[in-house]
């Protein structure tokens, strides 16, 4: 999961190298966590937040196909 949410995100942003991501398994849940510079979480979020429910939509279809439960959060 953590290569696909920063292959993604790399794509959207100016600054591609101060793209984060670190991912948390928290027991029956997975927690993605995308760390963006400030001058580009608009562009990660989008608006009224369609780009950010995209990328949880494509990571979501690629969790249930683990089998897994994962979470999405986005922050600068």
């Amino acid at each position: 999961m953590k290569a696909l949410v920063e292959q993604m995100v790399k794509a959207l942003v100016e600054r591609p190298e101060d793209v984060k991501v670190e991912e948390k398994d928290e027991g029956h849940q997975l927690l993605v966590q995308v760390n963006v510079h400030e001058s580009d979480i608009g562009k990660v979020i989008g608006k009224q937040g369609r780009t950010a429910k995209a990328i949880r939509s494509v990571v979501y279809a690629a969790a249930m196909k683990q089998n897994k439960r994962v979470r999405v959060d986005i922050v600068d």
